[in-house]
């Protein structure tokens, strides 16, 4: 099997953590490793599926003869767009170069070592063709790589896209660009259910063009949640159709720097046709400075002493307009948004501005709250996911609303991300019955010298003491990347393949944790991102055979 030279690698390991709270499991102290740089029996694999075996019989695969079809038994055929779209992505990927150099076509087709066909069977009767992914999609496939042709079985066709992801990991070429797939067979599923990444879009403006190319890399990962953390203090970049004033006022441009109700369908579309799920994040009450700008008397009047001083804190919990426009608004996102979740965010709520405000200090009196302004907080959440509730979603938030005893539905998502205590944290969320998914260790905005890969592939999310009753609420995780220092000119490098590790960790088994074997293979799997037009930042020392040509 072709596979990359690399020069053997001493990994030394930078001491400094920077603002790191975030360093969970142990991870922080990565000694030294030397890694040995030798071929995985797994090739270039990733994430690692559940059962692999590999053979040495090979078969020579041409882009003249070779096809992916609908096999005769499935319940999905040439109307589903959403596969034959696939079949055409993945045709791309595997002879892509080859067919631009014109390599390939002087083989007679049909020669007996040769595979001509891959068949895909879906093998519900109701494949989903239409239909968007869940939290419970079934994203199971079996692949046999045989003569005379392979076989894609997968029950609905979230698996089959991961299927086809895999065959076309399988094939390699050798120096002449000749392509060859080894006799193979795969039967895989994913450990957790809900394997997301988040990106900002307020703290700078994200291009849709680099939210695609994510989404597609993400599909490369087997990432199945795209978490659009859309607003927050800086900007609001969604164009609502109900309020425009919001976006007209608070976007950093009302033109250049929104996404439209065509931006929004297109990448709810884009991750569908990918098997990922949308999840947009609307935070509040607090990191909600540019709402201000366009809702008036949405956020709270600051004070100075006896007087206004000018500006503004979070929401205003206590004026019946604020659950009015909340009514509004989320029953807009509701529709526009076809997952059953919406993210609604509850963290890091300053209370700095609500004690300076004289009628928020009568309201505080008046419901008995005394001075705990986390009463107040949790009085604001318990109406607003009242307000979600009637539209008919689910709500995930951040781990404070649960941390202040909001009263939540039991079918809340707990989404834990505050470093130190993350294990005491997961036992606590989980032993109260919450479903949890754990972002925690995985803050890529930080970053620092050397492989910090490792840290991030080394955490075992149930790492946790707790029942396997506890252990089966943790229905996955999240890799966050947040908008500080990002921007289109660096996203895509800072988070790829870094967030490649902790796809491995949410989708292979928990056993899966030999590092060597992984940088063998996600050194090779860099390489493929980058030849498939991802300028995936380099893990070492090392080149790819075909290179980032740059923009």
């Amino acid at each position: 099997m072709s596979t990359l030279k690399f020069a053997v690698l001493l990994l030394a390991f930078s001491s400094c953590r920077g603002l790191q709270y975030n360093n969970d499991n142990n991870i922080d102290d990565v000694e030294e490793v030397e890694l040995v740089v030798q071929p995985s029996k797994y090739g270039s694999l990733w994430p690692l599926p559940q059962k692999v075996q590999i053979s040495e019989v090979s078969f020579k695969l041409t882009s003249i003869s070779f096809k992916i079809v609908d096999a005769k038994e499935s319940s999905a055929g040439p109307s589903c767009s959403l596969l034959q779209d696939a079949y055409r992505r993945y045709y791309e990927y595997v002879f892509g170069a080859a067919k631009r150099q014109g390599l390939g076509k002087s083989r007679r087709a049909g020669a007996p070592s040769e595979l001509t066909e891959l068949q895909v069977w879906i093998t519900s009767p109701d494949a989903e063709c239409d239909g968007y992914p869940s939290v419970t999609s079934d994203e199971s496939y079996e692949l046999t790589v045989d003569q005379p042709f392979a076989v894609l079985k997968a029950p609905k066709v979230w698996g089959a896209l991961h299927g086809l992801e895999t065959f076309s990991q399988l094939v390699y070429e050798d120096e002449y660009g000749a392509k060859s797939i080894n006799s193979t067979t795969v039967s895989d599923f994913p450990r957790f259910a809900h394997r997301g990444i988040l990106l900002d879009s307020s703290r700078h403006f994200l291009p849709i063009k680099v939210i695609l190319a994510n989404l597609e890399t993400m599909a490369m990962n087997k990432f199945n949640v795209f978490h659009w953390h859309i607003v927050d203090d800086p900007s609001f970049p969604y164009l609502s159709r109900t309020f425009p004033q919001l976006s007209q006022q608070g976007s950093y441009h009302p033109y250049t720097h929104v996404y439209t109700p065509a931006d929004v369908k297109m990448v709810i579309e884009f991750a569908r046709l990918r098997g990922i799920r949308v999840i947009p994040e609307f935070d509040t009450p607090g990191h909600t400075q540019s709402w201000g700008k366009g809702q008036t008397d949405l956020l709270t009047p600051c004070y100075s002493g006896s007087k206004p001083s000018g500006t503004f804190g979070p929401v205003n919990p206590i004026l019946n307009t604020t659950y009015d426009f909340m009514k509004q608004f989320f029953k807009e996102i509701s529709t526009v948004f076809p997952d059953a979740y919406v993210h609604l965010g509850g963290d890091e709520v300053d209370f700095t501005c609500w004690k300076s405000n004289p009628d928020i200090q009568s309201f505080m009196d008046q419901q008995g709250f005394g001075e705990d302004y986390s009463k107040l907080e949790s009085f604001y959440i318990q109406r607003l996911l009242d307000i979600v509730t009637t539209t008919k979603k689910g709500y995930m938030i951040w781990q404070e609303v649960f941390d202040n005893g909001v009263k939540l539905k039991s079918d809340t998502v707990v989404h834990v991300w505050i470093g130190g205590q993350t294990n005491e944290e997961m036992r606590k969320v989980t032993a109260a019955g919450y479903t949890t998914i754990l972002s925690a260790p995985w803050y890529l905005d930080y970053i620092s010298y050397a492989q910090d890969w490792q840290k991030y592939y080394k955490v075992e999310p149930l790492n946790f003491d707790g029942t396997e009753e506890q252990k089966k609420l943790v229905i996955g995780g999240e890799a966050c990347l947040w908008g500080e220092y990002v921007d289109a000119t660096n996203l895509t490098p800072r988070l790829w393949p870094r967030a490649s590790a902790v796809a491995e960790r949410l989708w292979s088994a928990k056993g899966v944790t030999d590092i060597n074997d992984a940088f063998n293979r996600l050194s090779l799997h860099r390489c493929r991102m980058v030849e498939r037009g991802i300028p995936a930042e380099p893990l070492f020392s090392s080149y790819c055979p075909r290179e980032y040509k740059g923009i």
